[in-house]
């Protein structure tokens, strides 16, 4: 099943840093933020995390739990979390299944070479467990600020 905006986010289940199990319904009267990145330690997804990191008190003070998602294992995340001192928690989607789901699992060139890779992409879903707002193939320079302003609209329209 596709992500659509406005309608309910599919049925998943996945394993997050700090023992936590997210699901389709773990949050669903809360607002939550899912942002999928290509690879732990590397310059634009270590930016984007600390730019995330940097505002998380600002999600807090909104009620919104926010969520790194990637294929690194949990080790890897672990690692991250620690180096870049995250006050999130980041999900493991080792065989890829958020990543199909959302559809953020995109054929890239890299150094000359096609390689499957994932696109940098952030999803909204509001308290009412409804996908509000998506992002995809997005740059990471204002992007957590553009994230955290649609968080407010949503107060505003509640």
């Amino acid at each position: 099943m596709a992500i659509v905006v406005n309608k309910p986010l599919p049925e998943f289940e996945a394993n997050a840093t700090g023992g936590l199990r997210v699901t389709n319904t773990s949050h669903v009267g809360q607002t939550m933020v899912l942002y999928f990145y290509p690879k732990d330690n590397t310059p634009g997804c270590t930016t984007e995390a600390m730019q995330f990191r940097d505002h998380y008190a600002d999600f807090v003070k909104e009620g919104t739990h926010v969520f790194g998602v990637s294929r690194d294992n949990m080790k890897s995340h672990d690692e991250f979390k620690t180096k870049l001192e995250l006050p999130f928690e980041l999900i493991a989607d080792t065989e890829e299944k958020m990543c199909h789901m959302f559809g953020v699992v995109k054929n890239k060139i890299m150094y000359g070479k096609k390689v499957k890779g994932i696109e940098r992409s952030t999803f909204l879903i509001g308290a009412d467990g409804l996908v509000k707002e998506e992002w995809r193939g997005l740059k990471v320079p204002g992007h957590v600020e553009e994230v955290l302003n649609a968080v407010r609209a949503l107060k505003v329209e509640a």
